[in-house]
């Protein structure tokens, strides 16, 4: 008999089938793919990236997206296992080979004694009674979706999360772009050289723009029309059309950067990234987009350097969905009003990759506790994980419908400390560099509670 039915086979999923199955528990992990596919997905595979293929800042000193990353790494987490030892080269960012990450994810859950996984669409909740978590996503079948609602009660969010394009390194004039992180700042398996860049004086700027704002956008469903954005993944078009040096302040600052063809300093820059291993892919950092097929490859062919530009993959959008946690779910992440059913990744309010399998790693510890006949330790609320868990339980103020937003993981989510006002050699510190101090004193605050909660879990 298994102890734990997980639904969806995800980062979140496959995070909290793992966490579950090295906690003793039993688990019987169900994925649709590629019985049934969706509108984004295209393999079958566990974890697979269907939108960018970084995992942003592995800094975990002064980026708290950095800090989640160590935290899942001190709590085992085969995600961040598998994207350590299939990284690519991107700066200061970690970004993996979306291939063989999912494929190592999917071998490591298949390999797992403890984990049984079937292939098959689940089209209703598990029985009232059983331990379940559903980490469906941002693409839950229609059919799940309905009885989703129904256990919530309450109509569930939605906004658009958009996909970037991806390009042939080979068709790319290098007589054009050049090779530079910014700052020169070298990352994990980074060079200080990780992304192509691409710059623009003022006209190329201007009428890239103008075009950008003129082209053929995707018609969206009656049910999509007022749909909201999330914030921290915003279409490039939509940025345009919000002013016209928005995406200069955005995507393609210029700051950090210099062309090596001319000397006059560029007026906007677009930076593409390694998106496999053998770096003959990059995606466009930031450009998620709604334009139509045919209005991609005309508009994004202006940037100097892809005129000429073969696209693995064009942009593309999908529907996201997400509940109103902190009314539905407890301290457990279990809904309220039915114990032992819990909900993990995107759906629960959290976005973003790492963020989404951080509540998987929560949940898959809460269940399987839960299983053992224990009580959920929650995460302390001065670590990454616990800053997230607080977001989705109880740390949004309710402004009314809609109010409740999806959120990367940040600083913001943190409870306060008090900058130091001198550095180590007694130095006084001021403006970034005091901003900086904080964060460090944060990140080692977390890493010390966070070796607490851990020492205690295991103590139980």
């Amino acid at each position: 008999m298994t102890d734990i039915t997980i639904i969806g086979a995800g980062l979140a999923g496959s995070e909290a089938a793992w966490q579950a199955a090295e906690a003793g528990a039993t688990v019987t992990l169900h994925e649709m793919r590629p019985v049934k596919g969706t509108d984004a997905h295209q393999t079958g595979l566990c974890a697979e990236l269907v939108c960018s293929n970084s995992f942003r800042s592995d800094d975990a000193e002064t980026n708290a997206v950095g800090l989640l990353h160590e935290e899942m790494r001190r709590c085992g987490s085969l995600i961040l296992k598998c994207a350590d030892a299939h990284q690519v080269p991107a700066g200061g960012a970690l970004a993996v080979d979306r291939d063989g990450f999912s494929q190592a994810v999917t071998d490591a859950l298949e390999a797992h004694p403890n984990i049984t996984i079937l292939r098959e669409e689940i089209t209703a909740l598990p029985e009232p009674g059983s331990n379940a978590i559903i980490a469906t996503g941002p693409l839950t079948s229609g059919a799940l979706a309905d009885a989703i609602r129904e256990v919530a009660g309450n109509d569930d969010l939605a906004f658009f999360d958009a996909i970037a394009p991806i390009i042939h390194k080979e068709s790319i004039d290098f007589d054009k772009a050049w090779f530079q992180s910014r700052y020169d700042k070298p990352g994990p398996g980074g060079t200080g050289k990780d992304y192509i860049n691409l710059a623009m004086d003022e006209g190329e700027y201007n009428a890239f723009l103008d075009a950008l704002i003129a082209g053929e956008k995707t018609e969206f469903k009656d049910w999509e029309k007022d749909t909201p954005y999330f914030e921290g993944c915003l279409p490039v078009e939509v940025m345009a059309e919000r002013g016209r040096e928005t995406l200069r302040f955005g995507p393609m600052k210029p700051v950090g950067l210099t062309n090596p063809h001319k000397d006059v300093k560029p007026h906007a820059v677009v930076q593409l990234r390694q998106d496999n291993a053998l770096g003959t892919l990059y995606n466009m950092v930031g450009f998620q987009t709604k334009l139509k097929y045919g209005a991609q490859t005309d508009v994004f062919r202006m940037i100097p350097g892809l005129e000429n530009a073969q696209f693995a993959r064009l942009g593309g959008i999908h529907r996201n969905t997400f509940l109103n946690s902190p009314k539905i779910l407890g301290h457990d992440l279990a809904v309220k009003s039915r114990p032992g059913l819990r909900f993990a990744g995107q759906i629960t309010g959290v976005e973003g990759y790492l963020e989404s399998a951080a509540i998987g790693l929560l949940t898959g510890r809460f269940a399987a506790a839960e299983v053992k006949g224990g009580t959920p330790s929650l995460p302390p609320r001065t670590t990454a994980l616990g800053a997230l868990h607080f977001h989705i339980t109880e740390g949004h103020i309710d402004g009314g419908k809609g109010s409740f937003q999806p959120m990367n993981v940040n600083f913001g989510l943190f409870p306060e400390m008090t900058a130091p006002s001198r550095d180590a050699e007694g130095k006084r510190l001021r403006g970034k560099e005091k901003g900086r101090a904080k964060k460090r004193l944060m990140s080692a605050r977390a890493l010390d509670d966070l070796a607490q909660w851990l020492g205690q879990a295991k103590a139980a």
